[in-house]
């Protein structure tokens, strides 16, 4: 049977840690505390208060009475040395845990911010666009100088039109016109002779010769 080998598409699992967080600690409210040490860490009220607890504790170890003396001068002050060396060494961790916290933020907001430009991108190309084809669409469009030509030359169109019905009119008005006149001319002329045969009567007519 052939060995499983890890499929490179597929995330891997994440194994358990070899120490356990205990059940009744919060990893987000240790982070939200931690960053709220190291905030205080960096403030000037810490190294004051920090600057007023050493001098204190050198004051009093040094010239206050030696039986009351906690941390004498002559052991070099041991006990101080171990307090700022165990606070420097909780110290670092806590503002490496802080600085992770902020940088996973950073790269959330970083992320959140280059897919808020890709959208704001996208929106611009696709106003862009828009625009783009409303020039176009405006160029094909009539315009107040291309309406007055095209209604100009419409009305041209109908004076030539009208124009040339007139004359066709007055032309076939002339050609009736002249058919009327013809018309009464041969009238007239058929009853003229109508009035000469009837004026021409057969006794008046010149006798043939014999």
């Amino acid at each position: 049977m052939a060995e499983r080998r890890p499929r490179l598409d597929q995330p891997q699992e994440q194994h358990s840690p070899w120490i356990r967080r205990p059940k009744g600690m919060n990893r987000e409210a240790f982070g939200v505390l931690s960053e709220k040490f190291a905030r205080f860490m960096g403030t000037p009220q810490f190294i004051i208060w920090m600057t007023v607890f050493v001098a204190a504790w050198l004051i009093w170890n040094t010239w206050g009475p030696e039986r009351l003396q906690f941390d004498p001068r002559d052991l070099n002050y041991t006990l101080l040395t171990l307090i700022l060396s165990l606070q420097a060494s909780y110290a670092a961790p806590l503002i490496l845990l802080a600085q992770n916290r902020q940088a996973d933020r950073d790269r959330v907001a970083l992320e959140q911010d280059r897919s808020r430009d890709e959208r704001n991108l996208a929106d611009t190309e696709f106003l862009t666009r828009e625009v783009a084809s409303l020039r176009l669409a405006m160029r094909d469009a009539a315009t107040r100088d291309f309406l007055r030509s095209e209604l100009r030359d419409l009305l041209e169109d109908l004076v030539s039109e009208v124009d040339q019905r007139e004359t066709k009119a007055a032309r076939k008005a002339k050609r009736k016109a002249k058919a009327k006149a013809k018309a009464k001319a041969a009238a007239k002329a058929q009853a003229r002779q109508a009035a000469a045969r009837a004026a021409t009567k057969p006794g008046d007519m010149p006798s043939a010769p014999q």
